[in-house]
């Protein structure tokens, strides 16, 4: 078995899309209206409509709904990059700080209120 993706349900397609591609710096790929990729450190994220899961009917998951779900990204220095995503930030839920376990994390919300991590291991 090999991972392939994590799937966001949006119904913000474009706004999610400029929202991933300032936090990881990377232009999505647009196969499809609906659908977008985000290729990073070999993960995909995948961002779509509702539209791409319609034919699961009362099962389809809802956009907006993830509230545990935490999408996290390594960065070499998290100070550093969250001051240059710092402007770009609705809902910071936590600035760069020094974990118990030593990472340094920030923290803060996607347009559809996911939960995302920004961090810095020890060195």
């Amino acid at each position: 078995m090999q991972f392939a993706s994590i799937r966001i349900i949006t119904d913000d397609l474009d706004g999610m899309v400029r929202f991933y591609e300032r936090v990881t710096g990377t232009t999505a790929r647009r196969p499809a209206p609906v659908f977008a990729e985000i290729v990073t450190g070999g993960l995909v994220l995948a961002l779509a409509t509702p539209a791409t899961v319609a034919m699961l009917g009362p099962a389809a998951p809802e956009p907006s709904t993830n509230g545990g779900v935490f999408l996290e990204f390594v960065v070499a220095d998290v100070d550093a990059v969250f001051a240059g995503l710092r402007g770009d930030l609705d809902d910071v839920v936590l600035p760069p700080t020094t974990m118990p376990w030593g990472n340094r994390s920030a923290l803060f919300r996607d347009p559809d209120r996911n939960l995302v991590n920004l961090f810095s291991r020890p060195a």
